[in-house]
């Protein structure tokens, strides 16, 4: 029987340009179409981003600053748990007598799951439980700022050509009809000195009010391409004949997850900052009505607008008639227990 644990049995399809199945649990309804709507028919607009451990919300704009990237909560590097910050004791010298020490308090982070530390990578303790931790500096910095700064200005150039083009293709064609009319709204709003910079070779994009940042038109980025080395260092000699510890060696996840370092030995992993979830509502793309809505809290599960299929598409089944036999006919009778018959007496 098709159940909430096999919902796959039975699909339903999904008018539109692509016909879609997909089960009844994935899909919504749109009440103002009176039609189905799969997660490929509407479109995705985020509301907030959040980070799951603290649940501290941020807008669009700070989460894109920090590269969708919590600043005080971190993932363990070698299973990808939540870290958490532990306090200990430590000795430290007296500021008036070093020879005497004293208990200091230090923290430092710590996995409850895989018993991962700070402290198996060097990192130093820090005095006080919040604000930032030392992070390791990628020696690319400067080279991948660069390619960033140069691909930005060559997007901003092909929007700007796109955008020249949009609204030449939209200017009107004015008949002679209209000449001394036009003639004099250029005098009276002041066009006449945009045209006559387009006459003297200014930029296309100040006609039309399109301008690049402020400074980007003088300055031009440029950057050097890469050089290919003929010569790489070699392997150790011991490198195919010294024995492999599998707990020194990261994985290929462990790897990917930090694209900038790709650490080779578990001593090289240090932790990284939480992911950043976000909260999104679903718009239908033929009426742009609201189909889903969460609350802006990250707290609350509750939606604002939840029109879920489920709730108005009925409920399709696929099972079998089970085969029920009488439990009198299927028991035969005891040996002793006879029944009596109608002509004893």
């Amino acid at each position: 029987m098709a159940s909430l644990l096999q919902p796959d049995r039975v699909i339903y399809l999904v008018r539109g340009e692509k016909k879609i199945r997909a089960p009844l649990s994935q899909l919504y309804f749109c009440r103002y179409c009176s039609e189905l709507r799969s997660l490929e028919c509407v479109s995705h607009e985020v509301d907030s981003h959040y980070c799951p451990s603290c649940l501290e919300s941020m807008p669009s704009a700070e989460a894109k600053l920090k590269k969708n990237r919590c600043a005080n909560c971190f993932d363990c590097p070698c299973c990808m748990h939540t870290l958490s910050t532990r306090a200990t004791n430590i000795p430290a010298p007296l500021p008036d007598d070093p020879s005497k020490t004293t208990m200091k308090k230090a923290y430092y982070l710590a996995c409850g799951f895989c018993r991962w530390t700070s402290r198996d990578v060097g990192m130093a303790d820090k005095s006080v439980a919040s604000g930032g931790w030392q992070e390791p500096e990628n020696p690319h910095t400067q080279r991948i700022n660069k390619l960033i700064e140069y691909y930005q200005q060559l997007a901003q150039r092909e929007k700007l050509e796109r955008d020249r083009k949009k609204l030449a293709r939209r200017r009107p064609f004015m008949p002679q009809a209209f000449s001394q009319h036009t003639i004099h709204v250029v005098e009276k709003y002041g066009l006449g000195t945009r045209l006559q910079r387009q006459r003297s070779g200014a930029p296309i994009s100040a006609l039309y009010g399109l301008s690049l940042k402020e400074g980007e038109e003088q300055k031009e980025v440029s950057i050097e391409p890469a050089q290919a080395l003929d010569e790489v260092e070699p392997l150790p000699e011991d490198y195919y004949t010294r024995s492999v510890n599998l707990t020194e060696v990261t994985t290929l996840r462990q790897r990917l997850l930090q694209p900038d370092f790709q650490p080779a030995g578990a001593s090289q992993l240090h932790p990284k900052h939480k992911h950043l979830l976000m909260k999104r509502s679903l718009r239908c793309r033929k009426c742009e009505h609201n189909l889903s809505k969460p609350e802006f809290n990250p707290t609350s599960i509750k939606f604002k607008i939840q029109l879920v299929a489920v709730s108005y598409i009925p409920e399709v089944r696929i099972m079998s008639i089970p085969n029920l036999r009488h439990m009198k006919a299927s028991v035969p009778p005891a040996p002793g227990n006879r029944t009596p018959s109608a002509d004893s007496g």
